[in-house]
């Protein structure tokens, strides 16, 4: 009785990892192909920087075109409204991949992502972050430095910025979220933008980077109230992000959705 089992379960791994082989092709597929189908638009958009808000259009599009495509179905829970034409510090856990479609797809408000430079060497999707990103090497004094400059540049464009303060996502699975770097909180409280914070409740398990995991399904988002900034000073820069990461923490251990 045992060895018609073992083949079971034998056939059922395999029948999985091929599973999960063609849906992360097809989540490449899905980020690609619209950006070459948008191409055109897509360069005309970047080709000025008063025409961001309109590139951030097109972003949002393609953001929910991949979530729509493998199955994800964003659930969002909002503890407040983001005030239209106001720019905001938006943090979350980052566990995904997918993290960065999924706040796209939640906020309106213009931002531009803070994210590490190696994401610029993907292929075409890499050509369009780095025009439109701020890149930071976290190993490098002088790319710190300059991603304050480019930062305070956008925020007095109007737009809000977006970091996940995690600085990465953690090779360690089982972490449910790791220590906040400071950068975001410096810069909000440098440039009295509030906080904005939400927790990812799902994308580890949706889409994970373990190459043979993921699954369709519901991505759970808690937007929660906005923490202000407009009284701090540089020294409260510790507590400050340590009021966020308890937020999000205890959000992600005792889900309200």
């Amino acid at each position: 009785m045992m060895v018609p089992n073992v083949y079971f379960w034998e056939s059922m791994k395999i029948f999985s990892h091929i599973f999960h082989l063609f849906y992360r092709i097809w989540f490449y597929i899905l980020v690609t192909v619209p950006i070459i189908v948008l191409f055109p638009i897509l360069i005309v958009s970047i080709s000025k920087e008063s025409w961001y808000p309109f590139f951030f259009r097109l972003a949002r599009f393609w953001a929910r075109l991949i979530l729509m495509g493998m199955g994800f179905y964003p659930k969002i829970k909002r503890d407040v409204k983001f005030e239209k034409g106001k720019s905001y510090m938006f943090v979350s856990n980052h566990t995904s991949m997918a993290d960065i479609m999924l706040m796209l797809h939640v906020v309106r408000n213009p931002f531009v992502f803070v994210g590490k430079m190696e994401l610029a060497k993907i292929p075409l999707f890499g050509f369009f972050y780095k025009r439109t990103c701020i890149l930071v090497d976290r190993s490098n004094q002088r790319s710190r430095h300059n991603v304050f400059v480019e930062a305070q540049k956008r925020l007095q464009q109007g737009l809000g910025v977006c970091i996940f303060p995690e600085g990465g996502v953690p090779e360690d699975e089982s972490i449910v979220l790791d220590e906040f770097k400071d950068g975001a909180f410096r810069l909000a409280i440098e440039h009295r933008i509030p906080i904005a914070p939400m927790t990812f409740h799902d994308n580890k398990k949706r889409f994970s980077y373990t190459f043979f995991s993921g699954s369709p399904g519901v991505m759970r988002v808690k937007v929660h109230e906005i923490i202000p900034t407009g009284i701090l000073e540089l020294e409260d820069k510790k507590m400050l992000k340590d009021q966020t990461r308890e937020i999000i923490f205890n959000e992600l251990q005792n889900p309200s959705l």
